[in-house]
């Protein structure tokens, strides 16, 4: 038996929502327990977000799953049970396990710092198992302490929409004042709040006619809000795309300002349609942003409580996770989706 643990009071089997089939919805099932590996965990899951890179596994956009799968990588719960050589984490302790599942270590990107680029990565509820679960197991070098002040459903959007976005945010650079914001869903609404309170200016860019979340963007913020095609009122200093569509590109780039970068914060987005040159030029980036790092978590985790961040969310049973993606597919969300554990 694993260290810290007591297998009388860990159940031998759990309910979880699986992934059999891309383009299928998800199926609730009674599945074994797993147990934890040397340097892992057993968590009991309280909550998990549901986010967007969940629906494109889930639609198939995202190809070569593990499957079945149990997705859900905003993961927030208890320590249960450690396994061999653990350390820094006991019994009973509040647990966050973001994307980023393993890197090795060794390979050219870990040597250099880029371990978000890491040749033989996992990711939580992509090529491992997630959080769509009353229980799952966590590589303890890739899951953070969460701040107390938070609840299970507040900290959840944290570890994937707060940390991505938190690392797209960054990417603009350091002399942004006015940044654009394409898609205003999970981390959209969260990266403004840490914007605003940094002294930034916030333009929210929605679905054509979108008016309840153009509402949402200016009552997180925002100085102006608009349909994703329309021209902001000034020029931008950079933008992030959260929304998962390519035409989008040429858009912000008509938007920004010389010099000035648009980062693509999605995992997936449609192919972006050609554009003239002179959108890019005078020294104009597109660049993409690929997963996090454990100092993104670090970052974001410790000054979030400062702003303080907070997630708009909507609950859902762990039996409903179809009708949140559902709602997430169709935009009907505001904020963020979370399954809830009973």
């Amino acid at each position: 038996m694993p260290p810290g643990g007591d297998d009388m009071q860990t159940p031998a089997t759990m309910r979880a929502m699986l992934l059999v089939e891309a383009g299928r919805p998800l199926q609730l099932r009674e599945v074994p327990v797993p147990r934890p590996g040397p340097g892992q965990v057993l968590i009991r899951v309280h909550a998990c977000g549901v986010c967007r890179t969940d629906l494109h596994v889930v639609d198939g956009e995202l190809t070569n799953p593990k499957l079945p799968l149990i997705l859900g990588h905003e993961i927030v719960g208890s320590v249960e049970v450690l396994g061999d050589g653990v350390d820094g984490f006991l019994p009973g302790d509040r647990i966050g396990v973001p994307w980023l599942g393993y890197t090795c270590g060794s390979c050219r990107y870990c040597r250099r710092g880029q371990e978000n680029l890491c040749e033989h990565a996992l990711f939580t509820g992509y090529t491992v198992d997630g959080g769509y679960a009353e229980y799952t197991v966590a590589d303890t070098r890739y899951c953070f302490n969460l701040p107390v002040a938070y609840s299970d459903v507040e900290a959840a959007p944290l570890l994937c929409a707060g940390l991505i976005g938190y690392r797209s945010y960054r990417m603009l650079g350091e002399h942004v004042e006015n940044i654009g914001i394409y898609g205003f869903g999970a981390a959209a609404h969260l990266v403004a709040q840490l914007a605003i309170y940094q002294g930034k200016r916030i333009y929210a860019f929605t679905k054509s006619g979108d008016s309840e979340g153009q509402a949402f963007a200016r009552k997180m913020g925002a100085v102006w809000a608009g349909g994703s095609m329309d021209t902001p009122p000034e020029r931008l200093d950079g933008a992030i795309i959260f929304a998962p569509v390519g035409a989008l590109i040429p858009a912000a780039l008509a938007a920004i300002d010389k010099g000035c970068t648009v980062v693509c914060g999605g995992i997936h987005m449609s192919d972006t349609p050609p554009f003239p040159y002179r959108l890019l030029w005078e020294e104009r980036v597109v660049r993409s942003v690929a997963n996090l790092t454990r100092l993104d978590g670090d970052e974001f985790l410790a000054i979030a409580p400062n702003v303080p961040v907070r997630a708009e969310t909507e609950s859902f049973r762990l039996e409903d996770a179809n009708t949140a993606l559902d709602r997430l597919r169709a935009g009907q969300l505001t904020g963020a989706a979370v399954l809830v554990m009973t």
